[in-house]
């Protein structure tokens, strides 16, 4: 019986390890001209979407942001995909992320999560963090920091899903 009951918890947890993480639909962010919205604004229908949290005083994220931006619009033709970026700079310097966007030309959906509870409830640690989601809302990739180039990696990543495919 105990070695059942073992067995039983090892299966439970090993289970648990492999839930998909979904994107929380009922946690405050901001627009960039400081309109209150949930969560559930990011959506793509159906298509996979890319979250990025990044800050304005981040390199590594800046970098990233701006690589993808010389591809993404052949990405958004081949895809579907779209990039929703979500600024945690803190009350004293989210004033300066709608400059920062318009200034470095990014097209994407940017949303600041200065109080960061949607960065808490994604389990962000430290910025940039990305994660690729599949068009059920599911978390099927993420990563942290940033390397020349990795942008096309993610876009590999991203073809896959948009066809449906598994990343495993």
């Amino acid at each position: 019986m105990k070695k059942f009951l073992l067995t039983l918890a090892a299966l439970l947890l090993t289970c648990g390890a492999f839930a998909q993480k979904v994107v929380p639909d009922n946690v405050t962010i901001k627009t960039l001209d400081g309109r209150s919205v949930q969560t559930s604004v990011i959506q793509n229908d159906g298509k996979p979407i890319i979250i990025s949290f990044w800050a304005t005083w981040c390199k590594p994220c800046n970098k990233e942001l701006d690589a993808i931006k010389e591809v993404y619009e052949e990405w958004q033709e081949e895809t579907g995909v779209k990039l929703v970026a979500i600024s945690i700079d803190d009350a004293r310097s989210s004033s300066r992320v709608k400059p920062w966007v318009n200034g470095r030309g990014w097209d994407y959906e940017v949303y600041l999560d200065a109080n960061q509870d949607f960065k808490r409830a994604m389990n962000v640690g430290d910025v940039p963090h990305v994660f690729l989601i599949n068009g059920k809302g599911e978390v099927v990739y993420e990563h942290t920091s940033y390397v020349d180039g990795s942008e096309e990696a993610l876009f590999e990543l991203v073809k896959k899903v948009a066809k449906g495919e598994s990343l495993e």
